[in-house]
């Protein structure tokens, strides 16, 4: 087994993949990945499309299992090839604690923005009606929404919708928030917006893994990137450096494709 890769100095391991290995059929699209997140740690993942980024996010979000390897969170096993009945236990305890941003923002079309955030806190975590909705206003708040509380997804922008799905996803009051290309939807103007909040989240010490090609959001606001190429990390750590002096060749060649 490889050596984990660590989180920041100081950080406790919050979430860990160890040795995950994700096939499909034939295709082996991760390849004992091992990689560690810290508490208030901001990861970005990069590499090219095929990488298997995605599929590393969606394994650690308890979405996908891995076909061999484990998850873990806050030391428990949560996720396994065969789990036993003590992992699937450690698993929907832990689930309403990895919050989860899609490319595509899921936002429920009948529901209006504040429907859309109170519906999985008071479903889920149990929360009142009025506890959900005081949430939930400061949240639009915070992401600079909140004179669009009683809008549908339809009458926002791209832009838009994703700020409500992040604040949905916060709603949840997660240990982690995991993005998946949260921007790749939207033109620059509306890519902005969103990331503004992602960088405030950051700077709140949010503990946040995401998938992107921002390079230049990766750049200035991770405490760490982590490069991927087919279904194996080559090459990982603090961001200055690596966009700077990566130390490897295949590193070089993908940064050469990008001006920031």
């Amino acid at each position: 087994m490889n050596e984990i890769s660590s989180p920041i100095a100081g950080a406790e391991p919050l979430l860990v993949a160890e040795a995950v290995v994700k096939q499909f059929g034939a295709n082996t699209v991760l390849r004992g990945v091992d990689l560690a997140l810290g508490s208030g740690e901001s990861t970005c993942i990069i590499g090219p499309s095929g990488s298997g980024k995605t599929t590393l996010l969606r394994c650690m979000a308890l979405l996908e299992a891995p076909s061999d390897g484990r998850i873990l969170m806050d030391g428990m096993t949560v996720a396994q090839a065969e789990p036993s009945s003590s992992v699937r236990a450690s698993a929907k305890k832990v689930r309403p604690e990895i919050g989860m941003v899609f490319q595509q923002f899921n936002l429920w079309p009948h529901m209006t923005v504040l429907q859309n955030i109170i519906e999985a806190p008071m479903r889920v975590r149990g929360l009142g009606r009025d506890e959900a909705i005081a949430i939930a206003e400061a949240l639009l708040e915070k992401v600079g929404l909140a004179a669009k509380r009683d809008s549908y997804p339809a009458r926002l922008s791209g832009g838009q919708q994703q700020r409500v799905a992040i604040a949905r996803a916060l709603a949840m009051q997660p240990k982690i928030l995991l993005f998946d290309e949260p921007t790749s939807a939207l033109d620059p103007e509306l890519r902005r917006e969103v990331l503004q909040v992602m960088r405030t989240l950051a700077l709140e010490g949010m503990t946040m893994l995401v998938v992107t090609h921002e390079m230049g959001f990766a750049r200035r606001v991770a405490s760490r990137v982590v490069f991927m190429d087919e279904g194996v990390i080559v090459e990982q750590g603090n961001p200055s450096l690596f966009f700077e002096n990566p130390t490897t060749e295949r590193a070089r060649r993908f940064l050469t494709h990008f001006e920031d």
